[in-house]
């Protein structure tokens, strides 16, 4: 494509992570029209689809309508090249209940859970087959988005019920007791590891984008041993999932030295203070270099 080729950077959208796309698409934004980029904002919540005219699409949506498949299906139809996943690697990755199948049928490892659904009664057999203490998280959501932690049955009849003004599907996942980190992948090579360490009882919406007190270590301190096995193992449930060019996958560690594969990212933060870009930066990459990068995809072929 031309020097001249116009770019829509797609972020906002009407999902619960609106705020969070606006801050990562302004970022993106600024950094391609500081590169000469002739790029421009697509908010497909203030705009109609029909009036996009555009050579390429950076899509920075988070969440559902942009990270889920969707969006990914309307630029497919329009012959329009996007960055990131295609439709099926998006719409799996969104899934959190149907990625933690995919990890089982590919031998990879992921914490036991069940899934509730409106109707589901015995919370406390469900709660003492996953150890007594679990995570709740809404199937289709991201940031943290409608998830709590219960220990008792009457905590995760309400958790399950939070979750489920969010989506039909829950996901019950068996606490993990340990660190949490998350490793990116950029077309093709994967970055080193960022390890998140929060003083909340887990890492939720505030300790990501609100709290003072989150730190984080990149690269993460981990044996070479452990670092290569944990980005093998992301770079397989990226795979698995059939996403592409970039993206981002989570992981813990618990205290016996087990990891366990939490979910993949196919539309993950981009303010210069992002996980990503955190990453990138430790692989020796500018934000603007990164973003250049993830743009160079959305000219290859597609999937």
């Amino acid at each position: 494509m031309s020097q001249n080729a116009k770019v829509a950077v797609m972020f906002g959208g009407s999902s619960a992570e609106r705020e969070v796309s606006l801050r990562s698409g302004k970022a993106v934004l600024a950094s391609l029209l500081d590169a000469g980029v002739n790029a421009f904002a697509f908010d497909p919540q203030q705009e109609d689809l029909s009036s996009l005219d555009a050579d390429k699409v950076f899509i920075v949506l988070h969440g559902r309508g942009g990270e889920d498949g969707v969006m990914q299906g309307a630029l497919e139809q329009r012959g329009l090249p996007y960055t990131g996943s295609g439709v099926l690697g998006s719409a799996l990755a969104m899934d959190k209940i149907r990625c933690k199948w995919l990890f089982q049928a590919q031998g990879l490892p992921t914490a036991a859970f069940a899934v509730a659904r409106p109707g589901t009664e015995d919370y406390a057999a469900m709660l003492a087959e996953l150890g007594g203490k679990v995570m709740v998280k809404p199937a289709n959501e991201g940031s943290s988005i409608g998830m709590s932690v219960a220990v008792t049955a009457e905590e995760l009849a309400q958790a399950i019920a939070t979750a489920h003004q969010y989506d039909e599907e829950v996901l019950v996942e068996r606490w993990i007791e340990g660190r949490e980190f998350t490793i990116a992948i950029l077309n093709g090579a994967v970055l080193p590891i960022v390890e998140m360490r929060t003083p909340r009882s887990f890492y939720d919406y505030e300790a990501k984008y609100q709290a003072n007190s989150t730190e984080y270590l990149c690269p993460a301190p981990l044996t070479a041993e452990l670092t290569q096995a944990i980005q093998k193992t992301a770079l397989a449930a990226f795979q698995a999932v059939g996403a592409s060019g970039w993206g981002r996958v989570d992981l813990m560690l618990d205290q016996q030295g087990q990891f366990y594969l939490l979910e993949v990212n196919t539309v993950p933060g981009m303010t210069e203070k992002s996980l990503v870009p955190m990453a990138a930066k430790a692989a020796g990459y500018s934000f603007q270099q990164l973003v250049l990068a993830i743009l160079t995809q959305a000219e290859s072929a597609r999937r």
